[in-house]
């Protein structure tokens, strides 16, 4: 078991009160959780699950680094800045590039931090939560929407997250 269940904290954020703290608890339980099922791989981060896939933890890491970047940077606080990992000529970028390479893990990890800081630093200046911005993809979107969104987002690669961490060295949890 990645955790005992009896000393689990990474969801103990309100279940009452405002929104906004528990949209951002829900979050950082999400992210905690990614952080979690990476724990103690180094090299195996870049190991596909099976062919012919190249999903990998190091692609989720580096996707997710990119999803952050998209919503926070990108679509809500309307930086042209162009994704870390993938591109319009490479659009799977973010896992085909996840190789063996001794630089690609940290690097992966401190875009995946930055963004993380910046979206945690946008989310806390917002006036609220009706903060919009444009995406090609949905229209104008929400800060709100965003926060859902990222939710969701974590929880999906979480899942295979689970699935790859499984096949690496059998180590289950919550």
């Amino acid at each position: 078991m990645f955790v005992n269940p009896e000393q689990e904290c990474r969801f103990s954020g309100p279940s009452t009160g405002d929104e906004r703290r528990m949209l951002v608890a829900f979050l950082s339980d999400q992210r905690a959780t990614l952080e979690l099922k990476c724990a103690g791989l180094e090299t195996e981060l870049y190991q596909r699950s099976v062919e012919p896939s190249t999903l990998s933890l190091l692609g989720l890491v580096r996707h997710l680094a990119d999803v952050e970047r998209r919503w926070f940077r990108q679509v809500l606080a309307g930086q042209d800045v162009a994704p870390r990992f993938s591109s319009e000529l490479d659009p799977d970028g973010d896992f085909d590039g996840a190789v063996s390479d001794p630089v690609a893990i940290p690097e992966a990890w401190a875009a995946w931090r930055a963004e993380v800081a910046f979206a945690d630093r946008f989310v806390t200046e917002s006036l609220d939560l009706d903060v919009e911005g444009h995406d090609a993809w949905r229209g104008t979107v929400s800060l709100r929407w965003v926060l859902i969104h990222m939710v969701e987002e974590y929880a999906r690669h979480n899942g295979h997250a689970d699935l790859l961490r499984e096949r690496i060295d059998g180590a289950i949890g919550i």
